[in-house]
């Protein structure tokens, strides 16, 4: 069973920046596209950034020039150092991968940005 792990989240001063990790297990696939999305309060789930294989990386733009999505050496992970940080940027953040028609989700981090 492919599972997706996030770490990371956490309460944040704006300004600040925060780190997510990611990382799945039970796969013996490399996923096509890893990202993460995020659902504020009220609101739809949105994408906040996306990394493919093959391919660009894809940004909301409002987070743009703020936040940097990464994969990382080992198998199915990726990052998404988050800088600059608004108080519009609170939000559970979910892990997703993506293999052929498939996604995977892991069970969301939250970040909240307040003073």
């Amino acid at each position: 069973q492919v599972q997706l792990v996030e770490s990371g989240g956490g309460l944040v001063q704006p300004g600040d920046s925060l780190r997510l990790s990611c990382a799945a297990s039970g796969s013996g696939f490399s996923f096509d596209v890893m990202g993460w999305y995020r659902q504020a309060p009220g609101k739809q789930r949105e994408l906040v950034a996306s990394f493919p294989l093959r391919g660009s990386t894809v940004y909301a733009e409002s987070v743009k020039g703020r936040f940097t999505i990464s994969r990382g050496n080992a198998k199915n992970t990726v990052y998404l150092q988050m800088s600059s940080l608004k108080p519009e940027d609170t939000a559970v953040y979910y892990c997703y991968g993506r293999f052929a028609i498939q996604n995977y989700w892991g069970q969301g981090t939250q970040v909240t940005v307040s003073s």
